[in-house]
């Protein structure tokens, strides 16, 4: 039995949902979401709560009814306050702008980098932060990876894009030893 899949979903007072067959429609203050959930779980509105249970007792239904519940835990916080990834630039030279809803990366290379936001993410810049944020929280981190895939923080000068806080080991490298002759 999943401990997760157990738990209800508590609903908020400004949060609608619409549940048709596998369907499950989310609108709340921060915008709209939806999402189909696998035909082996039974998602159940009693209230103010979701109850997600497995249709069937099959292994397959018992290790997504957590996943499913987590999936649609996350939808409900996303519709009321939303999701949010930093993400830090170092680096001598190393910058990032906005171009309308585009990202523009300055990062060492040879020509600067466009990123443009996928649908429902919002960049921003604030120094050499970048904000990324949204109501879809598999959005938000895959837009975030995707960003810090670009140049991830090298191991020798920790020069890169980093996540807000992210510790990077750094190696000690050569060191140069005076020869007396």
């Amino acid at each position: 039995m999943s401990r997760i899949g157990k738990k209800p979903i508590e609903i908020p007072d400004d949060v609608e949902i619409e549940i048709k067959e596998q369907k499950i429609r989310i609108k709340g203050p921060k915008g709209e979401i939806s999402r189909e959930i696998l035909p082996e779980i039974k998602i159940v509105q009693e209230g103010k709560k979701i109850l997600l249970s497995p249709k069937n007792k099959t292994k397959r239904a018992k290790a997504f009814w957590g996943l499913s519940r987590a999936l649609l835990a996350n939808l409900v916080k996303g519709v009321k306050t939303g999701f949010e990834k930093k993400l830090e630039i170092k680096g001598v030279g190393y910058q990032a702008k906005m171009e309308g809803n585009d990202l523009v990366l300055h990062l060492g290379f040879s020509h600067p980098i466009k990123i443009r936001a996928p649908e429902g993410i919002k960049l921003s810049v604030e120094k050499n932060i970048i904000s990324v944020s949204g109501i879809d929280k598999e959005l938000v981190g895959q837009t975030a990876a995707k960003i810090r895939k670009i140049r991830p923080p090298e191991p020798y000068k920790g020069k890169g894009i980093r996540y807000l806080g992210e510790e990077v080991r750094k190696k000690v490298g050569k060191k140069a030893t005076a020869t007396t002759k």
